[in-house]
């Protein structure tokens, strides 16, 4: 059976082509890959797992002396670094006999021939059976020919005038759309749209992240901050899930990179609800295809670092940054990561990220100088080079107390008190290209703290992007609800 070279998805083109040389009629040939994929690249200077030289300390060289000369240039390599900790090896080479000494390097050069790849002995890819006559069925959209006709547009789903359900649930309350000519018929400002993409994270659920936003409440209804009630301000609508392989990342990001062009191509600004944080290398991909790549920063709000690099697999929850900015997507000095504190990055990967100018604000920026400078900075520094900016919001960047149900949570991060002004104030001042919200895994969750926070996260979003297009200040709060207005308590009688 022939196999794929590549573990990238392929075009819907060569889907009939199977299905005949299935029955026999054609010759039989792998079909093209998708275009929509780069070829992988991996810049040599990322390199994560090159070693680095080992100099060996006098006494240890003297030791050494008499051990074959190849054994010594391997301990010299620094392959070692990846088994034993080179002051443990120094001390094991300074106690140990020469024969000793010579069975400990055979034991590691042992294991390294066994680590490493090896062509022949290991496969290159996942292989996938190409002749299915099923191959592409996964993403193939249905023809509109197959429904009774109707006009482009959202279409209502809820049962009743007032009150809450009765209906189908949706994302914010909104109507639905399914094409392209509904969003420009409604003349759509913004697209919610479920990628419930399971396979980028070590820990499973993140695909009932679309489905529990839908179910609770928060999204949808009147920002009291600002006075306004995005549903009312905006053209909101539910774009659906995007079609998901859970066995493939790789063959998934393509067709999320497709639909969230779709989205974004019709001037509606797409908000993707995850699914796993491998999204953002497609959503970011998608939308530098479509404003053109040097235009678009990204501010990413997360515990982790996410540039993974010398991973066995291309692609997964803890890579996108570095996947977007090695295929040059978007400058690395127009990415903004916010809130780090997990356990990485160390030090080599702090000046990988300095490096490439990315601009970085952990926690301890933010225990040094406090948000309001923090979140300040991180603006000015989007803004210096683009058009548009992307918000990428993993959800562990907040507190586990506020978001217990995510894959990899961290405590000491944000409070919602601080991540809803700062969600509004952000979208009210910039021109959004998108935003996605990721990593909500609520069966982790006992109660139902996690998605009703992110729904009031993603209320706090449309409300920014509806003060923007009411041209109303960034920082704007409605002089009604700040105060009673009775008397002039606070200096100045509303």
């Amino acid at each position: 059976m022939p196999s794929m070279t590549a573990i990238t998805g392929w075009s819907m083109a060569g889907i009939a082509a199977i299905g005949a040389a299935v029955a026999g009629d054609l010759p039989y040939r792998l079909p093209d890959r998708n275009a929509a994929t780069p070829a992988t690249q991996t810049p040599l200077e990322d390199d994560m797992g090159r070693p680095k030289q080992l100099e060996l300390p006098r006494d240890v060289e003297t030791k050494l002396e008499g051990i074959d000369k190849a054994k010594v240039d391997f301990l010299k390599s620094g392959v070692t670094g990846r088994y034993v900790e080179k002051d443990a090896l120094f001390e094991r080479i300074r106690k140990g006999t020469a024969e000793e000494i010579s069975a400990y390097i055979d034991a590691m050069q042992a294991l390294h021939a066994q680590v490493e790849f090896k062509a022949g002995r290991d496969p290159a890819s996942i292989p996938l059976d190409t002749r299915s006559p099923w191959f592409n069925a996964w993403k193939v959209r249905r023809s509109a020919a197959l429904d009774p006709k109707r006009d482009a547009g959202p279409v209502e789903l809820s049962r009743y005038i007032g009150g809450w359900g009765g209906g189908f649930a949706t994302f914010a309350g909104a109507p639905v759309a399914m094409t392209p000519a509904d969003l420009k018929a409604g003349k759509v400002d913004v697209a919610i749209v479920g990628a419930p993409l399971d396979m980028g994270s070590g820990w499973r659920n993140a695909i009932d992240g679309p489905r529990a936003l839908r179910m609770t409440g928060g999204a949808a209804g009147n920002d009291m901050y600002s006075m306004i009630n995005p549903n009312t301000a905006l053209k909101i609508v539910d774009y659906g899930d995007i079609a998901i392989d859970q066995n493939s990342t790789e063959r998934s990001v393509d067709h999320v990179r497709e639909m969230v062009g779709e989205i974004a191509k019709t001037g509606a600004i797409p908000i993707v609800i995850g699914g796993d944080h491998s999204l953002e290398y497609p959503n970011v991909a998608a939308a530098a295809d479509v404003h053109g790549k040097g235009n678009v920063s990204v501010i990413h709000f997360d515990s982790h670092y996410d540039i993974g690099r010398g991973r066995v697999h291309l692609l997964d929850h803890g890579q996108p940054v570095y996947r977007v900015i090695s295929e040059g997507h978007v400058r690395g000095s127009d990415y903004i990561q916010v809130g780090l504190r997990a356990r990485g990055p160390d030090l080599e990967t702090f000046g990988w990220m300095r490096n490439k100018g990315m601009r970085y604000h952990t926690m301890v920026e933010v225990e040094k100088w406090g948000w309001d400078k923090v979140m300040a900075r991180a603006l000015q520094e989007a803004r210096q080079n683009s058009k548009k900016l992307w918000i990428s919001f993993d959800v562990d960047v907040l507190d586990p107390a506020f978001m217990p149900g995510t894959g990899t949570p961290v405590p000491g991060g944000l409070t919602m008190r601080e991540a809803q002004p700062i969600m509004r104030n952000l979208c009210a001042q910039n021109d959004i290209a998108g935003i996605d919200i990721v990593e909500v895994a609520p069966y982790l969750d006992t109660s139902y703290k996690t998605a009703l926070n992110s729904n009031f996260l993603l209320n706090a979003c449309l409300a920014g992007i509806a003060m923007r297009k009411k041209g109303l200040k960034p920082g704007y709060l409605n002089p009604v609800s700040v105060d009673h207005g009775l008397d002039a308590y606070h200096g100045k009688k509303n």
